[in-house]
């Protein structure tokens, strides 16, 4: 799939937003500890989504009500949905000076379309050596989920099913969207939320 960027301007991809808050000391905490001098950029995404995908657990798969938000709060308690773990990751690698962005797809809550759709979150970074931009996913891989880091070809945590009415949003968006924060927002219930009150489209 041809990815296309929302601004022109790489500068949109690195500022910090109240839900990227990369100044926060944990943030910058977690950044000191996964890099060194001597990492290539090309390294530092690798770890960086490596950690978010590995070390911050999926609140589905914890079976936890907590609701996690900004990239602080993800980082702070060790777990969130994608929506928080892409905050987390946009934010760890901004501060690095690395360009990251927001995409999103359209995929079935359950196996089924049946159990209904829901918005899935994950990152857009652009590799300076490979003078391009790919998609990463640190969703969290488990059983049947497996996503990993590849210059070369996509390794995301789900592929979309077209014939199940699931779709790949092209679009590299600076913010995370409004629908899948306001989501975070209003719920207090991370499993009543993740069944019942994800945004289904953007």
């Amino acid at each position: 799939m041809r990815l296309y960027c929302e601004s022109n301007d790489r500068f949109d991809y690195l500022i910090e937003t109240e839900e990227i808050d990369y100044r926060h000391p944990l943030i910058e905490q977690a950044v000191t500890a996964l890099r060194t001098d001597s990492m290539t950029e090309t390294e530092k995404v690798k770890t960086t989504f490596e950690f978010v995908r590995d070390e911050i657990s999926h609140s589905w798969d914890l079976q936890s009500k907590r609701i996690t938000r900004t990239a602080s709060e993800a980082m702070q308690h060790k777990e969130g949905i994608c929506y928080a773990k892409s905050n987390l990751l946009a934010a760890l690698l901004r501060v690095q000076g690395i360009p990251t962005g927001f995409c999103y797809q359209r995929l079935t809550i359950g196996d089924t379309p049946d159990t209904g759709y829901c918005i899935h979150a994950l990152n857009g970074v652009y590799l300076s050596a490979e003078q391009k931009w790919i998609r990463l996913d640190a969703r969290g891989n488990k059983a049947g989920v497996q996503a990993e880091f590849d210059v070369n070809a996509e390794k995301l945590a789900f592929p979309v099913r077209p014939q199940y009415g699931e779709r790949d949003y092209p679009v590299i968006y600076t913010r995370p969207n409004n629908k899948t924060m306001k989501a975070l927002q209003r719920n207090s219930d991370c499993l009543y939320m993740y069944l019942h009150d994800l945004p289904k489209e953007l």
